[in-house]
């Protein structure tokens, strides 16, 4: 093999630099005069962006957050407070949370 060719030569000796892993793949290609080269090509993909949840409301021990699939619920009551006390703490939350489903408020 005579020479390597690597497309966006660049950008990926920047990568490999910084210690990133490049996904790509590596082509053999037959050019005109008839030679062989090895070639390059980085994956192209795009990072996946997602949305923030947007912050419906602060319940008592948490809060209530909506994304675009779902409605997130998140509760976290301190031990101390004891079985009987948590129960009484979450059938509160959830009464305010089917409330606010209830309502439409947001």
């Amino acid at each position: 093999m005579k020479k390597i060719i690597i497309k966006n030569e660049q950008e990926i000796m920047n990568a490999l630099m910084t210690g990133r892993i490049v996904e790509g793949r590596l082509v053999l290609v037959r050019t005109n005069d008839g030679q062989m080269t090895i070639e390059f090509k980085a994956y192209n993909r795009k990072p996946k962006k997602r949305s923030k949840d947007r912050l419906v409301c602060y319940l008592e021990h948490g809060w209530v957050k909506e994304s675009p699939e779902r409605i997130k619920v998140f509760e976290s009551l301190p031990k101390r407070l004891g079985g009987l006390k948590m129960a009484e703490a979450l059938d509160r939350e959830i009464d305010t949370v089917a409330d606010l489903l209830l309502e439409n408020r947001w």
